[in-house]
């Protein structure tokens, strides 16, 4: 973006302050809300998916996947609910999965826009229902994407294993391998990040720009979930505070912050952005550029 480090540092300082000018907290708050609404409808409809397609135990392995990410309490509630369906009508479930799905998540990203609208500076005067398309476009792209981490998260293994043995590949390649596959789960995950940075805002950028934020996003999430999974595991008991209803509780706080980083990561976006339109302007005041733009 042709930033100088001074004007990234400029950016994350800026970030920070920001966060709590644009109520940032609140936002992240009220998407952790949504997201606890539409996780348990999301995995509903993905289950009755599932049951219509020729691939034998994938959901339980994505369920698996998912369990490498959230927190370890919030794991039996959601183990719970899906247990709670199982055996019942599952084209039934498919429709109201469906609805439920759509009008909370279409919620939740509208909410989101709104976020990064009042990151960048910008107001956003699309009409209601051009926001609401974007958010259900937006939340089936992202969502394709993170299903495509958690795949290759449960598949990658496999895969390696097979080409390893297929192909006759050397140690090395066994060694490399798990870094390779979570590389490439990792990617999917920025690049969710990325398309949600890129088209959410009602702002015309680059899509190279939105890469900086959804890389410090993604890292930052991955940290997130292991450092909350040794908290969760080793100094907090919410079972103990909360009763049967720790794992929602544990659930909601991972989800806040995972929301926080991804407004964080946006709200890093925009101040790279203003960095580097204030650099352009001190290089075009120079005495010796304006002497080229007065010739030109």
């Amino acid at each position: 973006m042709g930033v100088t480090f001074a004007g990234t540092i400029r950016a994350a300082r800026n970030t920070c302050h920001h966060i709590l000018e644009n109520q940032t907290l609140q936002a992240a708050a009220a998407l952790s809300y949504y997201s606890i609404l539409s996780v348990f409808p999301a995995l509903i409809f993905l289950s009755a998916v599932v049951a219509h397609m020729p691939l034998p135990n994938f959901f339980g392995d994505v369920l698996v996947g998912i369990s490498h990410v959230l927190p370890l309490g919030s794991m039996p509630v959601i183990y719970s609910v899906l247990n709670d369906i199982q055996g019942k009508n599952s084209s039934t479930w498919l429709s109201l999965g469906t609805l439920g799905t759509i009008w909370v998540v279409s919620a939740a990203f509208d909410e989101l826009i709104d976020s990064l609208d009042s990151a960048y500076g910008v107001s956003d005067r699309r009409p209601f229902w051009k926001t609401r398309l974007l958010a259900v476009a937006l939340a089936a792209v992202a969502g394709v994407l993170l299903i495509c981490a958690i795949a290759t998260l449960v598949i990658g293994p496999r895969v390696g294993d097979w080409l390893a043995i297929r192909l006759s590949l050397s140690t090395v390649f066994v060694a490399l391998w798990p870094f390779v596959h979570r590389s490439i789960a990792a990617s999917f995950a920025v690049l969710a990040a990325a398309t949600i940075y890129f088209l959410a805002p009602n702002i015309k950028q680059q899509f190279r720009a939105t890469l900086p934020g959804a890389i410090l996003s993604t890292a930052c999430w991955v940290g997130l979930s292991y450092l909350l999974g040794i908290y969760f595991r080793y100094f907090e008991n919410y079972n103990r505070t909360y009763g049967t209803l720790g794992g929602v509780m544990v659930l909601m706080t991972w989800l806040y912050w995972a929301h926080l980083i991804l407004l964080a990561g946006g709200e890093f976006n925009a101040e790279l952005l203003r960095q580097t339109n204030i650099e352009r302007l001190r290089e075009r005041d120079k005495p010796e550029n304006r002497e080229k733009l007065k010739q030109a």
